[in-house]
């Protein structure tokens, strides 16, 4: 795999330390890149500003053309796909899914660029008077592994259609296709040069990033703990920090549900991509009455399930990203298994391949219930009414996404209003994404939608007010 340039992505060397980027499944080396010290944000920064305003100025069918040209080089790249099966460990699949996505991303923010800019406005006085949305500028991008190129490119494809520049912050796990990729791609595609600088780094560069003047709008995604400190740094910069975090999301089951149709929908709820998913379904509700059948099919099919190398194999679960995720998913599943919770299914791990586990009897004290996991983990709970249902799906912190399903959609729907999350879907599980769609959480979640359509707009541009007289305004002294 020789593509992108592992050398380029900013518009200078970097000052940051070599990282050897490593295929999680094998642990085998596929280069090697330099990573951004937190030094590299301010010269990096300032070539994004001084490129941007020739790019604003420049007509939206120019800057909507350099969108669509990068959404065609995105859609099933057979390079970039093999590196989201390697550094990613994504199953095949996902990683179509991945550019699929990013496709469509470029396309709707190609779209975005020709939007109505604003608004006229009734006004008292004799004159003009009318609102503008204009580009904010720069806008930081911190981006995690997870789903490296989705999670990238929903904020630079607005951002840059809109007229800002990027500066883009993977993380240094997926620093190729969550990074220099986009580069390599949107260089392709003519964008002009300075407007996205890519700088793989760690914690301090993110810091940095927040902290410099030149980027008055930063776009997050990440943990809640790690998003409360960017928040936090940003708020004493007085700028806008869009947070898209953690989430224990819920897949409520009723009654009159459809076992045979849910145990598909439930598993690829909590299994895909290792369950390593902001959405993925972290606790599943279940009514007393198809408790213990529903934790034997969900055991049996997790069993059944197919975990190795998504590059030389045909497997349904890949490896977790590094042996820090490992560890963190064993001692989750094991301090669980010892507060009482009964090992249904998996439990067991061949080096980074985690098997996807079921958890029964999960309660309040289950730590793999009540915190997010981050991995291949189903932790099952029984409820006896719809306001049993309610109560525990909200007993969290946090608010991304709900499931429920049911034969009675309508009710299905009832429920879901009296359960606060950003997004719900009913008769499906909680891992969902389209670029037409707004997306985000409430509460520990982040700060609601900041991406797709409308919110795209707020999110990176401001809005201006502006009057316009024929004659110079007279006023009493």
């Amino acid at each position: 795999m020789t593509w992108p340039d592992l050398t380029t992505g900013s518009s200078r060397p970097l000052k940051g330390p070599e990282h050897t980027v490593t295929e999680p499944a094998t642990g085998e080396t596929l280069g090697t890149v330099t990573l951004a010290a937190a030094e590299d944000v301010e010269p990096a920064a300032e070539a994004a500003h001084a490129a941007q305003a020739d790019w604003a100025r420049s007509p939206h069918f120019r800057r909507a053309a350099v969108l669509r040209r990068a959404g065609d080089l995105f859609d099933g790249h057979a390079a970039l796909r093999e590196w989201l099966v390697r550094e990613a460990g994504s199953i095949p699949g996902k990683a179509d899914f991945e550019l699929h996505v990013a496709a469509q991303e470029c396309y709707e923010a190609a779209a975005l660029a020709s939007r109505p800019a604003g608004q006229v406005l009734p006004t008292e006085e004799p004159r003009l008077s009318y609102t503008r949305r204009v580009p904010v500028g720069v806008v930081g991008v911190i981006a995690p592994f997870n789903a490296p190129l989705i999670l990238s490119i929903r904020s630079v494809a607005p951002a840059l259609a809109l007229g800002n520049a990027v500066v883009l912050k993977p993380d240094p796990r997926t620093a190729v296709c969550g990074g220099l990729a986009l580069a390599a791609v949107f260089a392709e595609a003519g964008l002009p040069d300075g407007l996205l600088q890519v700088l793989p780094g760690g914690a301090e560069t993110g810091q940095a990033l927040v902290t410099d003047p030149h980027i008055p709008v930063i776009s997050f995604t990440g943990s809640t703990a790690a998003g409360r400190a960017v928040g936090e740094a940003a708020g004493r910069h007085l700028k806008r920090a869009h947070l898209e975090l953690g989430g224990n999301s819920a897949l409520v089951v009723l009654e009159d549900a459809d076992l045979d149709a849910v145990t598909s929908t439930a598993a690829w709820g909590s299994f895909f991509h290792q369950g390593q998913i902001c959405m993925t379904t972290g606790r599943h509700l279940v009514h007393a009455s198809l408790y213990e059948e529903y934790v034997d099919r969900l055991a049996a099919h997790a069993d059944a399930l197919s975990v190795g190398d998504p590059h030389r194999e045909q497997v349904q679960l890949g490896p977790l990203i590094d042996g820090g995720q490992l560890g963190k998913v064993r001692g989750l599943v094991d301090s669980s298994t010892a507060g009482g919770a009964r090992l249904a299914a998996g439990g067991t791990h061949e080096r980074l391949f985690y098997r996807p586990t079921v958890l029964a009897d999960a309660d309040d004290l289950t730590p793999a219930y009540t915190e997010e996991v981050f991995g291949p983990v189903a932790p099952v709970r029984s409820f006896t009414s719809a306001g049993e249902a309610v109560a525990l799906a909200t007993a969290s912190p946090y608010g991304l996404a709900v499931g429920i399903v049911a034969a009675d959609p309508a009710r299905a729907l009832e429920l879901a209003d009296r359960i606060p999350t950003g997004i719900v879907h009913i008769n499906d599980q909680t891992v969902n994404d389209e670029a037409v769609a707004p997306f985000g959480g409430v509460a520990a979640s982040g700060t609601g939608a900041r991406f797709g359509g409308e919110a795209n707009l707020e999110a990176f541009t401001d809005l201006r007010w502006t009057t316009v007289r024929g004659d110079v305004a007279r006023y009493p002294f």
